[in-house]
């Protein structure tokens, strides 16, 4: 593991590829059992009664947060030792975690899918503390001690590396977030019996996760990449960074109002939240102009374009799904119809997608070739992830339209009507032809994924290395090289 590899700066690096590898094979399972659900939409009893749609969904969502959890450890085990220009401080207690996570991650699923789930609860002692049964956060009791274990030895072992060494911007924000992360995980113990408290809690994780901590995770991998592709001055990177973080917790904390609306808090918070949720677009609109305004002002073409593209298309995409399609839904008067709807499905695959998975494969394009000793992957090579980088974009485009046009439907159907609204089940028989958009799209997408897995295999000479590439990861730009040539 810990192999004399030549393009890395510090040998601990190393031990981020398990944690890549784990991330993709996990990806990968994510979207397999995202198509089973999309079948039993069709076909209801589709593999039943082996995967109920229940047990799908729940593998599906947790093995999101499982491999994307992968994800951002292995970023923050690449880029903190070579930030702080020191090696990590505990190589082997990276790795020992990462079994950990792993064995544990798959005894979960396992247990879904082998298991009943009032079954698996009674096994697992939640009658000794009640955590389960709330979406997203249906993970076995040791399972959730066992994820609190590994963030705190991550956490440990990143932050001494950061003590120890040189303190960037980059690696302040991306610990911050992964403080932040580890810290608000801690509600998913916390389950009261009254109702609305406990939804109030649930949304301290998910929503504090996902449009808080987390965008300071996407800021910070974001602008790792950027400045290594691009050779941006870093203080100019620093000055947007701290930006967009500062507008990402301000909306991103108050607007967790959105979430209360309709689950019997107090009525003001329809106020804040119609607010604050409106201004949560700006920091994903604040990222898109950071990124584009990063490659146009780069002073050097890197040899790895295709990382260029995958941090690009997540600034792009990221405001899309999180900003736009957020905002479709996000105001009280709107959400009172669309609230739990297929529209909120289509927000939430765009939103996920564009700003959280497509960050950690820009990183990972980033780094495996340089963990499989070269710059960048050869030119064929990166024609295939480019390539792969489309075929997902588009085959997650028309998954979002047909999950939005379905929900449109569907809260015209179910819940516009003054009288007669039409019953759930004959409201889903009507959006069918959107389901089947779905379920096309999806096959797209794992074919994209297929694709970027594919391109790692494909060997060829690495794309061109000069002299400043081999020593700084970079090469000058075609505008640079025609005035030297001038």
């Amino acid at each position: 593991m810990m192999a004399n590899i030549p393009t890395l700066k510090y040998q601990s690096q190393a031990v981020a590829k398990p944690y890549f590898i784990a991330a993709i094979g996990l990806f990968i399972g994510q979207i397999v059992f995202g198509l089973v659900m999309g079948i039993q939409y069709i076909y209801g009893d589709f593999l039943f009664p082996a995967i109920p749609f229940n047990v799908a969904r729940m593998v599906h969502t947790n093995l999101l947060i499982v491999w994307l959890l992968f994800g951002f450890m292995g970023a923050a085990y690449y880029m903190v030792p070579e930030e702080s220009e020191t090696e990590l401080y505990s190589p082997k207690l990276a790795l020992l975690m990462f079994w950990i996570f792993l064995v544990a991650g798959a005894a979960t699923v396992l247990g879904y899918l082998l298991v009943p789930y009032a079954k698996l609860a009674e096994m697992t002692g939640n009658n000794l503390l009640a955590t389960m049964g709330r979406e997203f956060l249906e993970q076995p009791l040791p399972t959730k001690v066992g994820i609190v274990i590994v963030a705190l030895a991550m956490l440990f072992n990143v932050s001494m590396t950061y003590l120890k060494g040189r303190k960037t911007t980059i690696t302040t924000v991306l610990l911050l977030g992964l403080w932040g992360l580890a810290l608000m995980f801690l509600f998913a113990f916390v389950n009261p019996a009254n109702l609305v408290r406990d939804k109030m809690y649930w949304w301290w994780v998910v929503h504090l996760w996902v449009e808080g901590v987390w965008e300071l995770i996407l800021a910070a991998i974001l602008a790792y990449v950027l400045i290594k592709t691009t050779g941006v001055d870093r203080e100019v990177v620093d000055k947007w960074v701290y930006v967009i973080i500062a507008f990402a917790l301000f909306t991103g904390i108050l607007g967790t109002a959105h979430h209360y609306y309709f689950i019997g808090l107090p009525g003001y918070w329809h106020l804040v939240g119609n607010i604050f949720s409106s201004l949560e677009p700006i920091p994903f609109f604040l990222m898109t102009m950071f990124a584009f305004r990063m490659v146009q002002r780069r002073r050097r073409d890197h040899a790895n374009q295709a990382a260029v593209l995958w941090a690009v298309g997540c600034a792009v995409l990221g405001f899309l799904g999180a900003g736009v399609w957020g905002f479709l839904h996000t105001l009280s008067f709107v959400n009172y119809y669309t609230h739990g709807s297929q529209i909120t499905a289509s927000h939430g695959h765009l939103a996920f997608y564009g700003a959280y998975v497509l960050v950690v494969i820009a990183v990972i394009s980033y780094a495996m070739p340089t963990l499989r000793g070269r710059v960048a992957n050869s030119h064929k090579a990166q024609s295939v992830e480019m390539w792969s980088f489309w075929v997902m974009s588009i085959g997650m485009g028309v998954m979002v339209l047909a999950l939005t046009g379905a929900g449109i439907l569907q809260v015209w159907l179910q819940r516009m009507p003054t009288s007669g609204a039409m019953p759930f089940m004959a409201a889903q028989e009507q959006m069918v032809f959107f389901y089947w958009m779905r379920l096309w799209g999806g096959v797209a997408f794992l074919i994209g994924l297929i694709m970027y897995v594919w391109s790692f295999f494909i060997g060829g000479v690495p794309a061109e290395e000069n002299l400043g590439a081999r020593r700084g990861g970079l090469m000058p730009s075609p505008a640079q090289r025609r005035l030297k040539h001038d």
